[in-house]
């Protein structure tokens, strides 16, 4: 079975939005599907890092494009427990070959109390079967939300979606595609909602900015995520980080 990870200090905010209270009716909870960031990450390319092992050593690699580093690749470093669950978690998805065995193994892990799941707090689909397996997933359990942000725009391409300018997929599976990525050409002729990290909020250019990700498990357009992680010493990305200390760049409501 997969290993679902419960809520964390950004995802437990969704208990106060109030579009989601009859997902976690009952108590029910929020819940994550993780993989291993970069790893699975065929669109990544600003934000790419991924944790390696070089010389015996577990070691934090940016990629040749990175403009600011990925916040759950940084997690895996500091937080062996966590790069071991997802590193279990990829290993599984990526032996089942259809989109009907993932879907049953992804149905056979989740808690009976699931209320809201987000895919991924790392990684991606990195396989167009697996993201056929969520759509399949969230057609199985209409009274449960799912939400995923997502490089993946050529997987993306291939589905039948609803409404992708309002996030929709299915009207239980909501997606935000992240600017940056190496498939970004896609955007516009998807019509895809879009997310976009920012160094302040005046680079946000008046767009919302999500704190919580409240905008990304709702029906809406496009919105900003204020820059959050551990960014490389030194870099443009720090410089801003430590500008952002105490405005709320990570759990922040607005």
């Amino acid at each position: 079975m997969l290993k679902i990870s419960p809520q964390n200090s950004k995802t437990k905010g969704l208990r106060e939005v109030p579009a989601l209270e009859g997902y976690l009716a009952n108590r029910r909870k929020i819940y994550s599907l993780d993989l291993l960031s970069g790893h699975t990450c065929p669109g990544a390319k600003d934000c790419l890092a991924k944790v390696m092992e070089v010389a015996g050593k577990f070691t934090l690699v940016d990629g040749p494009d990175t403009l600011f580093r990925c916040f759950s690749a940084s997690q895996e470093i500091c937080y062996p427990n966590v790069r071991r669950a997802r590193t279990y978690n990829t290993g599984i998805i990526k032996r089942l070959k259809s989109a009907k065995q993932i879907c049953n193994s992804i149905l056979e892990s989740l808690p009976k109390n699931l209320g809201v799941l987000r895919y991924h707090v790392g990684g991606d689909f990195f396989k167009l079967s697996y993201l056929q397996a969520a759509v399949m997933v969230a057609e199985a359990m209409p009274d449960r939300l799912f939400y995923a942000y997502t490089k993946s725009l050529h997987h993306l391409d291939r589905l039948d979606c609803q409404d992708l300018s309002q996030g929709l997929i299915r009207p239980n599976f909501l997606v935000t595609t992240s600017r940056g990525g190496r498939y970004d050409s896609l955007i516009e002729p998807l019509n895809v909602r879009t997310a976009t990290v920012v160094f302040n909020e005046d680079q946000a250019g008046g767009m919302p900015i999500d704190h919580d990700d409240s905008h990304a498990a709702t029906i809406g357009g496009s919105f900003a995520l204020l820059l959050h992680g551990v960014q490389p010493a030194g870099s443009e990305a720090s410089k801003a980080l430590v500008q952002l200390r105490g405005k709320g760049s990570y759990g922040k409501r607005r």
